[in-house]
């Protein structure tokens, strides 16, 4: 059985790439095409994350064991082969590839070929160029602010005015809080 993957970036607007593996394979061997078909390093911690619908990170397959609790299920890359955690058609994942600023590739499985194998990974569409493969926390800060992002909007009307405060909708709150609404604000 051969998986069908296409990876897209929030980053880059024309990014896309193709990537066929069989089931067999494990997610070392997906991570390695992935690298190998962006022109990434291979240096770098990384991880996939097996996601719902809306994208919520559900079960993490990481690169090195991270040692956490034995409550949870701890899969890494080499020794977990695909077909153990996905059998879907479009199953979304996240492959994050700059691990300190939580950048990623969404991947879903399009495709799923049973009767199919194939020796190695293959790269079958890539199409534009890919984000940068790290990027330094002032880079970040410089493309937006979070002042920018909230912006006056989100706080309030800066010309606020406490005299246009609704006195009445306290009423009954000194029962409550065992305190006075004070007016020498």
């Amino acid at each position: 059985m051969v998986f069908r993957f296409l990876l897209l970036s929030d980053e880059v607007d024309d990014f896309i790439r193709e990537i066929r593996i069989d089931a067999e394979d494990t997610f070392l061997d997906l991570h390695k095409a992935i690298l190998d078909s962006v022109g990434y390093d291979h240096d770098q911690m990384t991880s996939f994350f097996i996601c719902d619908d809306d994208w919520s990170k559900k079960t993490e397959i990481t690169l090195v064991d991270m040692d956490k609790s034995s409550e949870e299920d701890s899969y890494i890359m080499e020794d977990t082969r695909l077909e153990e955690l996905l059998e879907d058609e479009e199953q979304k994942l996240l492959y994050v590839f700059d691990y300190m600023t939580e950048r990623a590739f969404f991947m879903e499985s399009r495709e799923i070929l049973p009767g199919q194998d194939l020796d190695a990974p293959v790269c079958t569409k890539s199409q534009g160029v890919p984000p940068p493969q790290i990027v330094s926390f002032d880079e970040i800060n410089t493309k937006a602010s979070v002042n920018d992002l909230l912006g006056e909007d989100f706080y309030g009307d800066s010309e606020f005015d406490l005299d246009e405060l609704d006195k009445e909708g306290f009423e009954g709150l000194n029962d409550i809080m065992d305190t006075s609404f004070d007016e020498s604000y």
